[in-house]
């Protein structure tokens, strides 16, 4: 069984029978503030983002059309694209011929990954084009601290796509670091921690309401009500709901309980904190406590409405303390770098092992349009630990 990561040599990704018009992807350095190397236990050198750009022999105008071959044939070939994400956890394309939401969707499902069907959706995600949306419609004075996409919930997308439309002057950075580096790095400083959440996990318990509660947030009907017509009554509503709560397939580690007057409903969820990396077998510390400490710690109305709708604390109802989140904020500051959008620049994370989040900006809301696109991986993290609430499974078809 692998227990590391195998660094895979990169000058220049390209087709293997690549013509005098083909695409290469070159890779090139960010300054220091915006890329930094990953530590143990990536191999030495590697860094994150791998930030790679276009290069056209004899070509003078770069077409989506080739960008769009030259991806479908990296990943022809033992997924190459998919391998560089295995290891650096986040890519950097920049350079790209994407002006807009279709362009962006042609590009990202390029990758042949499987579109990801969100269930039990927190956020509000209005299509833009096929499985692209906003990323976050959250104001621009609310930080989104680092945390790997959905970890509040049983089923989570394998790759993260962003897209930056639209760039502010001044702040809206986007952070990323390595939850494998992230583990190492708590288990190294606070094992207790660690051998906490590997006994007891987390118990995630959400509130979902009729009403959206606050902005760029999601109701109850966008999160589970997908088969909810006009007309239906209570009983119906209640059935289709809990009809899209049973395809997580948890049984006993996903509960629910309806609010009085169908005001909405409580799902709780057991789930591990701790998940391995298919291909390397490493833990990572996919998380986002560092939100739940942020909105338990700040002071303004939107940390206020988020923190009574979703509590996160040990898998046996105890308190995590508080100087264990500290210190897991920290060590997450630490690690992480902010990217610095340029427009038409595209983002893409391997979700079990990066984070992402969003810095507050200058100016006004539409100053930063960055679009998203989620898709599952070929396999769901693997268990840390024998527990049977440990295991993930990929949400049922329906």
């Amino acid at each position: 069984m692998a227990t590391s990561i195998q660094s895979i040599g990169i000058n220049a990704l390209a087709i293997g029978s690549q013509t005098a018009s083909a695409v290469v992807f070159e890779p090139f350095d960010l300054p220091p503030s915006n890329q930094r190397q990953l530590g143990a236990p990536h191999p030495i050198g590697t860094t994150i983002p791998l930030a790679l750009r276009p290069s056209y022999a004899g070509i003078e105008n770069i077409n989506l059309g080739d960008v769009i071959t030259t991806v479908k044939g990296l990943q022809s070939q033992d997924k190459l694209l998919t391998k560089q994400l295995a290891l650096h956890g986040t890519i950097l394309f920049r350079g790209l011929p994407i002006h807009n939401a279709d362009d962006f969707s042609k590009f990202a499902h390029a990758f042949g990954f499987k579109p990801h069907e969100i269930i039990g959706i927190v956020v509000n995600r209005p299509v833009l084009a096929p499985n692209i949306s906003p990323a976050s419609e959250a104001p621009k004075e609310f930080l989104i601290h680092s945390h790997n996409e959905s970890p509040q919930v049983p089923h989570a997308p394998g790759y993260i796509f962003l897209y930056g439309h639209r760039v502010p002057a001044r702040g809206g950075e986007t952070p990323m670091s390595s939850s494998l580096e992230l583990f190492r790095r708590i288990q190294d400083e606070i094992p207790e921690f660690i051998t906490e959440l590997t006994e007891k996990g987390l118990l995630s318990r959400i509130t979902y309401r009729k009403e959206r509660l606050y902005t760029g947030g999601s109701t109850l009907r966008e999160a589970f009500g997908k088969e909810i017509v006009d007309g239906d009554d209570l009983a119906t509503r209640r059935s289709k709901i809990e009809a899209q709560i049973a395809r997580y397939g948890r049984g006993t580690h996903t509960t629910w309980e309806w609010l009085d007057n169908d005001e909405g409903i409580v799902v709780t969820h057991r789930l591990p904190v701790i998940r391995t990396q298919p291909s390397t077998k490493l833990p990572s510390l996919f998380t986002g406590l560092a939100i739940f400490y942020q909105d338990a710690t700040a002071n303004n109305p939107t940390s206020s409405v988020r923190r009574n709708i979703t509590e996160q604390m040990y898998g046996d109802g105890t308190p995590i303390p508080d100087r264990y989140l500290r210190r897991l904020v920290a060590i997450t500051d630490e690690i992480r770098v902010l990217h610095r959008w340029e427009q038409g620049d595209v983002l893409v994370y391997d979700n079990i092992i990066a984070q992402h989040g969003r810095q507050p900006w200058e100016g006004e809301q539409t100053d930063r349009v960055v679009m998203a696109s989620l898709f599952d991986g070929d396999e769901v993290p693997g268990p840390y630990g024998g527990a049977d609430w440990a295991q993930l499974v990929r949400a049922l078809e329906g």
